[in-house]
């Protein structure tokens, strides 16, 4: 598999548009640290390195049954990598939502690294 982070983002999103409660992905630094960031932000219940080198992901939703997010989309690819520096950095969906960038000191929302005055690649936006 040559893009980790498009398979991790593509298995998020068919697992919330069927309705499963877990879904697995496979074991990376980078997707490691992209489900930290969803943890954090409230966007995914739980992460657990299961059995299999998979990590078990449970994902949220809200009382009604609609997932707590709802789109995924990739930003900066393999084949064109997209870089912004710290001022272009804006919200997404007014707030709604959330970048996460892979900066010097690590990845990171786009948020953080916007009061870091830190840019970076734009992995991709997640509302």
């Amino acid at each position: 598999m040559n893009d980790t982070v498009s398979d991790l983002l593509a298995r998020l999103q068919n697992g919330i548009t069927a309705k499963r409660e877990t879904i697995e992905v496979p074991v990376t630094k980078m997707t490691k640290a992209i489900l930290k960031i969803l943890k954090k932000e409230e966007m995914i219940t739980d992460s657990v390195e299961g059995e299999n080198r998979m990590i078990v992901v449970t994902l949220k939703y809200e009382e009604d049954g609609e997932p707590t997010v709802s789109k995924f989309v990739r930003v900066s690819k393999p084949g064109l990598r997209k870089y912004v520096p710290a001022y272009e950095i804006k919200p997404v969906m007014n707030g709604r939502g959330i970048c996460i960038i892979s900066t010097s000191q690590g990845l990171m929302s786009g948020a953080l690294a916007k009061s870091k005055k830190l840019g970076g690649e734009l992995i991709c936006e997640i509302w």
